[in-house]
């Protein structure tokens, strides 16, 4: 027989074997899979490298990539601190979208200078709202948030359809299912070659860290995170903190919608969480809620997502075998965590002693 118990005081060196080790298992199984379709293993990890970093073009490409990933895990992570599981991020990023399109499409007679805020502080709003009604129902009815945010998406990702393709739809497209671009007033300017989003990515992975770590109402989220009856008991208004804090987490996601209309596609369409929200959990997940490790983690997964795209290109495999090379490798990177929460007991056998034999 066997048994699992929490494992405690795992050191960091044992930590740093098991996450290589893990790793490596990945790389040498997905290395079989290359050879199974005809291709030298390190000819294409080489490649995916090249294809993240080989270039300037490529490494603005691979920021791009970043800075919602970032954005969007350090949005998500300030809930996962209450053991508040926001699996909303894709809705909250489409609903921040579609607030700042709406501000960018009605009022793109102002000067960008105050056109441009207006529709960050939308995007924030709209990204914020979506967020407090799984908050609300949480707090006040004790509902699933799990389901309730992972449903939103849905409705988030309808209600964009709605207006791709009815009640925003630009008549002079010749007939293209698309809303209008946002002109230039509404778009971000640009830095070495990156949109001014960039910035935002060290000023918020600096600003949640010193909250967190350092101010009361990141000690707060914390107690909660860690019993929430405990907070409770000690006199924490913890409904409140709860809604706030998914206010802002919400806020955060919907900025990120906004830098993805004005910064990168330049108009609203259902592609435009393109998947970040859920990635984003995994990135906050291995990244154990911290801060700067996310910012890492997100650098790491923006080099391997552009890395699989250039890998399709280059030795023309499909787009199932290249997203099955990153699951296998984020299966196993999310496997070795468990390694380093349990351990595995294997309990002696004991020998059962029937009545005769007494």
């Amino acid at each position: 027989m066997a048994r699992i118990v929490p494992l405690e005081n795992c050191s960091m060196a044992k930590k740093v074997r098991i996450r290589v080790f893990a790793i490596l298992m990945a790389f040498t199984l997905s290395g079989f899979l290359l050879l199974f379709l005809g291709h030298n293993p390190f000819e294409v990890y080489a490649s995916m490298l090249d294809g993240g970093l080989g270039s300037s073009y490529r490494v603005k490409e691979t920021l791009i990539r970043t800075i919602p990933f970032a954005l969007t895990a350090l949005g998500i992570g300030l809930s996962f601190r209450m053991k508040f599981w926001n699996i909303g991020g894709e809705g909250q990023i489409m609903m921040g979208a579609c607030s700042a399109t709406f501000i960018g499409l009605n009022f793109q007679q102002l000067p960008s200078f105050i056109l441009l805020p207006l529709m960050a502080i939308a995007g924030m709003i709209g990204g914020g709202l979506w967020a407090l009604i799984p908050a609300f129902l949480k707090v006040r009815y004790r509902t699933n948030e799990t389901i309730l945010t992972l449903m939103l998406n849905y409705v988030a990702l309808k209600w964009i359809t709605y207006l791709q393709y009815v009640l925003w739809r630009d008549h002079e497209a010749f007939g293209y299912p698309k809303i209008p671009n946002l002109v230039k007033n509404a778009q971000l300017p640009k830095i070495f070659g990156l949109h001014i989003g960039v910035l935002l990515v060290p000023i918020l992975v600096i600003g949640i860290y010193l909250f967190i770590t350092y101010t009361k109402k990141g000690y707060e989220i914390r107690v909660i995170g860690e019993n929430e009856a405990t907070a409770r008991y000690a006199g924490m208004p913890t409904s409140k903190i709860i809604l706030g804090t998914l206010f802002v987490s919400g806020g955060i996601c919907g900025v990120v919608g906004m830098i993805q209309v004005a910064g990168v596609n330049m108009t609203l369409s259902i592609d435009v969480s393109n998947g970040v929200g859920y990635t984003a959990i995994i990135i906050a997940w291995l990244a154990q809620l911290n801060a700067i490790a996310i910012l890492v983690v997100s650098f790491l997964f923006a080099v391997m997502v552009e890395g699989g795209s250039y890998i399709q290109t280059v030795f023309q495999i499909p787009q199932a075998a290249a997203s099955l090379l990153q699951g296998l490798i984020l299966f196993f990177v999310l496997g070795s965590e468990f390694f380093i929460k349990y351990r595995v007991i294997r309990d002696r056998k004991t020998r059962i002693v029937t009545e005769g034999e007494v």
